[in-house]
């Protein structure tokens, strides 16, 4: 498991032992605190407690410091050690550096480092750009305060096989439903969040409208009315309209995205869009008439009310 890395590269000093030695194996999650600073003159570059965050790291998911990995697993739990680290290993480091600044500052926008990029602008921040010119040996300073094996812990999605993304999606909807239930429907919409994001992984390996696509697809739908719903009784209108629009894309006659969405174009004011959907539902639907009929009414009401209130304020204009 461990990266194929010369031992002789990495030199490790102990500053304070550790409580005992755990076995890592592929797909552990180890936590740990970092300073990093140029072996040859002491300069401080980057210190994960200044960055507010601890690093985390997924053994086995080939992250691009490799080194890294090797550290760890030379280390005990609680373990505060000192490693010196030849610059042939570190090459990646000024890039690693930058995201993680990046990451720290809360910039969500993408960064796209091109050759042409770096040449011409470097990576934004003077010391890496200096490291990135001139490499040297590392030290690194690595506190290690967890380990979590991979039965220990919730994996995160872009940790999870197609199969595992499966099941976790059927876990979050049901978790979303008791949550709504219990009317926490904050909780209740984070899981349908994320429950539709695993199922739109899994449709980007399929080709649109195979048998598998439309399987997925059948799964997506209801996820997304879920989702709608939450917002709807949030008053988030657009949101609903977005989300009910994408599963009419993949269901047509979907009554209850129809509905809902209705209601979210009646609560944004869009009468003409809302009786359009409200009267589609009640044809696929002969027994939303009464419910359908309601709604109507109501947006009747509402127009009137709206109509009287510009004859008023064209009168006071004369």
């Amino acid at each position: 498991m461990t990266p194929s890395i010369d031992d002789a590269l990495i030199t490790k000093q102990t500053l304070h032992p550790g409580k005992e030695y755990i076995s890592l194996k592929p797909g552990t999650r180890v936590k740990f605190h970092f300073q990093t600073r140029k072996a040859y003159d002491g300069q401080l570059l980057d210190d994960s407690r200044a960055m507010s965050h601890p690093m985390e790291l997924v053994l086995g998911k080939k992250f691009k410091l490799e080194v890294w990995e090797v550290i760890v697993q030379k280390m005990a739990l609680n373990e505060v050690a000192k490693f010196t680290v030849h610059k042939s290993l570190v090459t990646q480091y000024p890039f690693i550096s930058k995201t993680l600044r990046d990451v720290s500052k809360n910039t969500h926008e993408r960064s796209h480092c091109c050759g042409m990029t770096l040449q011409n602008e470097g990576i934004g921040y003077k010391d890496l750009d200096d490291l990135l010119a001139k490499p040297c040996d590392l030290e690194f300073i690595i506190e290690l305060f967890s380990i979590e094996h991979p039965e220990e812990y919730e994996k995160e999605r872009w940790q999870m096989d197609d199969a595992e993304k499966m099941n976790a999606q059927a876990v979050l909807r049901e978790k979303g439903n008791q949550l709504y239930r219990e009317k926490k429907y904050k909780e209740a919409e984070e899981c349908y969040c994320k429950a539709v994001g695993m199922i739109e992984q899994l449709m980007t390996k399929e080709k649109p409208h195979d048998e598998e696509w439309l399987a997925l697809a059948k799964i997506k739908v209801p996820l997304l009315l879920n989702y709608a719903q939450c917002r709807l009784l949030d008053c988030d209108y657009y949101a609903v309209i977005e989300h009910c629009t994408e599963a009419l894309d993949l269901d047509k006659n979907n009554i209850k995205a129809l509905f809902r969405r209705a209601k979210a174009h009646a609560g944004a004011w869009n009468p003409v869009e809302a009786r359009r959907d409200f009267l589609k539902a009640a044809e696929l639907d002969p027994g939303l008439k009464a419910a359908v009929n309601k709604e109507l009414q109501a947006l009747d009401e509402g127009q009137r009310i709206r109509d009287a209130e510009d004859k008023k304020r064209l009168q006071k204009l004369f």
